[in-house]
């Protein structure tokens, strides 16, 4: 087993030295890559089925004491509990809601910078890294080295479109799931603007009775 898990090492490490120093660029940015699109998906897992309105409403009847679970749960018991503090002192709720709700909009944008940037600069430097082989491979012939080997020419630029390759691999799939992402967490964000508005007005309802 372990001499098995060794020659799959072996193999791994001689085709990232064949297309040179960007493969192991690459390799780095993809692992930063999967490891930020699996936070923020962690980050944005929905565990409620309810909507907004539910939600704030099972709240207030279970006086915070229901379980929290979700991202939705813990923003709308923080809000509560800001409005419920700006009553008791005579302020105008809402900038304490807001103010109770502006980490949790800050934490589904967390590593969506992170996510963008790779996918951006990875086939750059997938297209750097072919760019030096084929540099290396025309070198190579101008000093006869690969003349009298066609198999070895059609080798290195083999080589060389590897990075090229590993670039698209790296970014493509990060643009599809980063865009649902991108798309869960502006949905998060109209959420909490829900939750600011009925708390509010749930307030505002409270001081004219």
């Amino acid at each position: 087993m372990i001499e098995t898990i060794g020659n799959y090492l072996t193999v791994f490490i001689e085709f990232m030295h064949g297309g040179g120093m960007a493969m192991w660029v690459l390799f780095v940015l993809n692992l930063l890559l999967w490891y930020g699109l699996g936070h923020r998906g962690a980050i944005l897992k929905r565990k409620s089925l309810h909507n907004v309105r539910r939600l704030v409403e099972k709240h207030e009847k279970d006086g915070g004491a229901r379980k929290r679970t979700g991202l939705l749960d813990l923003a709308i018991a923080d809000a509560l509990q800001a409005a419920a503090e700006a009553r008791e002192i005579g302020k105008n709720p809402r900038k304490f809601v807001i103010d109770a709700l502006a980490p949790y909009l800050m934490k589904i944008k967390k590593h969506s910078i992170l996510v963008r940037t790779i996918v951006v600069i990875a086939p750059l430097i997938g297209l750097l890294g072919t760019v030096s082989g084929m540099i290396e491979t025309f070198e190579a012939l101008e000093t006869s080295a690969m003349f009298s080997q066609g198999v070895s020419i059609s080798g290195g630029i083999s080589k060389a479109l590897f990075t090229t390759e590993l670039g698209l691999v790296v970014a493509v799939p990060g643009m599809i799931i980063g865009r649902i992402l991108d798309r869960k967490a502006h949905t998060f964000a109209l959420e909490f603007g829900q939750i600011s508005d009925i708390i509010c007005t749930k307030e505002a309802t409270y001081e004219i009775s």
